[in-house]
């Protein structure tokens, strides 16, 4: 959890159980962590209804290695069971075979792929592409797959600002999700951090919750961010 949080839940333990010192302080706790986690934030994908045509932009974005490609095909899934149209957008460009992961996952779940067939292309133009295919469809959702960057290069980090923008030439993005590795501890506070400055965080894909990480994460970036969890694992809502 870090220690930031730390020294907040245990100061707030302190205090209630100074006032109630026949309380339980297992439970105690737990009331502590609920309400430092805030399960009254709203989890819900910021989306119309199912059939409305609006063409809304989810981007997804992270660092390397984190499960984002395979997080969007998830998020794909879940769309198409509730009556969504959704086209993909593979801007991921510098990763070998990352577009043609993205095909895999969108014939799996029936959704039309905008890929380019150069690697190195421009990923902002495979993102405004998607943008465009979506509105001219009237699909309901354009998901956009984005390239991992360590979150200190700064030229990789500008490139997410920029797919962004282009985008919204077409349709400013309902959600920018951020997925965060599990396993990674307070790392991944930093990567929120940084990730946070170029681009208009929404919510969290907490992913590889299936291991031994306890996703302690969860507790500092939304302390620190106020960006809620919006799904852990296999795309599980958090609600």
């Amino acid at each position: 959890m870090g220690a930031a949080a730390t020294d907040d839940i245990l100061d707030a333990l302190r205090a209630r159980l100074k006032n109630y010192p026949d309380a339980d302080p297992r439970a105690t706790l737990r009331e502590v962590l609920l309400e430092i986690v805030d399960p009254h934030l709203d989890r819900d994908l910021n989306l119309a209804a199912p059939g409305s045509g609006a063409y809304e932009p989810i981007v997804v974005v992270g660092v390397n290695g984190v499960g984002k490609t395979t997080s969007v095909g998830k998020i794909a899934r879940v769309l198409v069971a509730e009556g969504r149209t959704v086209v993909l957008g593979a801007a991921d460009t510098f990763r070998a075979a990352a577009a043609d992961q993205a095909r895999d996952l969108g014939a799996r779940v029936g959704v039309p792929v905008v890929r380019s067939e150069i690697d190195g292309a421009d990923p902002a133009s495979v993102a405004f592409d998607a943008a465009a295919r979506a509105r001219d469809d009237a699909a309901d959702v354009v998901l956009i797959d984005t390239a991992g960057r360590l979150q200190n290069k700064a030229g990789l980090m500008d490139q997410v600002g920029k797919i962004i923008r282009v985008s919204s030439k077409v349709a400013a993005p309902v959600e920018v999700l951020l997925v965060l590795d599990a396993t990674t501890g307070q790392n991944g506070m930093t990567q929120a951090k940084v990730f946070a400055e170029v681009a208009p965080i929404t919510g969290i894909v907490l992913t590889k919750m299936d291991g031994t990480a306890k996703g302690g994460i969860v507790v500092a970036v939304q302390r620190e961010l106020g960006v809620p969890v919006k799904a852990h694992r296999a795309w599980r809502r958090c609600r």
